[in-house]
């Protein structure tokens, strides 16, 4: 008994529910939030995490926002708007076919570069969804490439994602030089248009679309889909309201405040999220009951139980033990095979922990393989700013790929087949490209 004591580190347990809990989501057994709770409950009862830390993940900035988010979602939905942006499409959609739906993914993509992808994607998603139904088609092959192409628009420059800030900040603490706002763009746009181009070729090949068209939403928040056992988070968007320009016009105007605030740095965006979340309430547009009938409590707990994996992963030394390894493996090699090391160790990573704990991770340990190598650290850099938001093989890498998982009602393996090679495409462009722009 002592010698399995012994056996069961924090290290052990954690790899284990790691494990437990993918195969759980791959083989569909249960609903997706259920087993990443579960999976925090057993990191919390044999003591790899502390009640505090699991706390932290429930009022995390991704949750918050998220929960923030969503009521401002439900008060343009409420209001008509969403009604109003889906009927519009549906009309270009006629007119110009699937291309109406790839036309709005773009440009959702290309707004990500300069604004924060998450209310991106909370307000597109809806839309893009009940538009592919309306026309008679699975909306699957759209909501995955939404959420991708928001974070390949994030890569583009240094305000797209907080990851790139993240990185730019922790690398001048280490005597760097800082890099612009469009340092990156070239590189980025590169890897932008070639994973572009690979979904908009492959996503309706790859993805199963067996679930298809037109699925009625359960009437009530969090009911279970037999079929593949994910929650029907979208009830709260299921109902066509007329449109009211005075709630419309005002819910508008309070998303775009938010957006604004947050890109001018007036405050993170979990907090400029959350007092338009308030304002909408105390301006009655919404009341507190209808804004928490806005809320999807599925995605917000998928999220906070896969924040606690994160955390134990980190704490346990899992991810140190990982980043450790990496360092003494680059001894003798070229820099572009460094390179190349780098980007794959971050984009695993980035997959099972949170893309800003991973930056702040690598990007010492990106500084380090430069310095190691008689090399410039700026490509390593640049290549820790792209991977680090690369995560497109689980909807867990990412909040806006936890998204869609609910409101599409993915398998897990949607992701894999299609994130998969995304990763190995992008991967192979960013390392192609980064040594002209960056040079060692």
């Amino acid at each position: 008994m002592a010698e399995l004591t012994h056996l069961l580190t924090p290290q052990v347990i954690t790899l284990a529910v790691l494990v437990a809990v993918v195969v759980a989501l791959i083989l569909d057994k249960g609903r997706s939030d259920v087993i990443a709770l579960s999976g925090a409950a057993v990191l919390l009862m044999t003591g790899v995490v502390r009640p505090i830390q699991v706390q932290s993940a429930f009022a995390s900035p991704a949750v918050i926002t998220l929960a923030s988010l969503f009521v401002i979602a439900y008060a343009m939905e409420r209001a008509g708007l969403l009604d109003a942006g889906i009927r519009a499409l549906v009309a270009l959609c006629q007119r110009i076919g699937k291309a109406g739906l790839w036309l709005l993914i773009a440009v959702g993509g290309a707004a990500s570069s300069i604004l924060n992808n998450t209310p991106i994607v909370v307000l597109l998603a809806p839309v893009i969804k009940d538009t592919a139904e309306r026309m008679g088609i699975s909306a699957k092959p759209f909501l995955i490439p939404l959420s991708y192409a928001t974070i390949l628009g994030g890569g583009c420059t240094l305000i797209g994602t907080s990851t790139n800030l993240l990185v730019n900040d922790v690398a001048g603490a280490a005597g760097q030089v800082k890099f612009s706002i469009f340092e990156i763009t070239p590189v980025g746009v590169a890897v932008a248009l070639v994973g572009g181009l690979y979904l908009f070729l492959f996503s309706g090949r790859l993805i199963d679309k067996s679930e298809a068209a037109v699925v009625p939403a359960p009437p009530t928040i969090g009911a279970t889909n037999a079929a593949g056992g994910l929650p029907g988070d979208a009830s709260a968007f299921a109902e066509e309201r007329p449109l009211q320009p005075v709630r419309a016009l005002v819910s508008l105007a309070v998303f775009a405040g938010v957006i604004a605030a947050a890109a001018i740095g007036v405050a993170p965006i979990a907090a400029c999220a959350f007092a338009g979340a308030i304002l909408l309430i105390l301006l009655r547009v919404l009341t507190a009951d209808e804004a928490y009938s806005g809320l999807r409590p599925d995605v917000l707990m998928l999220i906070a139980g896969m924040l606690v994996l994160g955390i134990a992963l980190r704490t346990s030394g899992v991810a140190e033990t990982i980043a450790t390894a990496l360092i003494g493996s680059v001894d003798g090699l070229p820099p572009l095979a460094a390179l190349a090391l780098l980007y794959v160790a971050v984009l695993f990573l980035t997959e099972i922990l949170s893309n800003a704990t991973v930056a702040v991770l690598f990007t010492p340990i990106a500084v380090s393989m430069g310095e190691a190598l008689s090399v410039s650290p700026r490509p390593f850099l640049v290549a820790t700013m792209l991977a680090a938001s690369a995560a497109f093989a689980t909807p867990f890498g990412y909040q806006t790929n936890a998204l869609v998982y609910q409101l599409g009602r993915y398998r897990y393996l949607d992701f894999v087949k299609l994130g998969m090679p995304l990763n190995l495409v992008t991967a192979a462009t960013a390392c192609a490209v980064i040594p002209f722009f960056f040079p060692f």
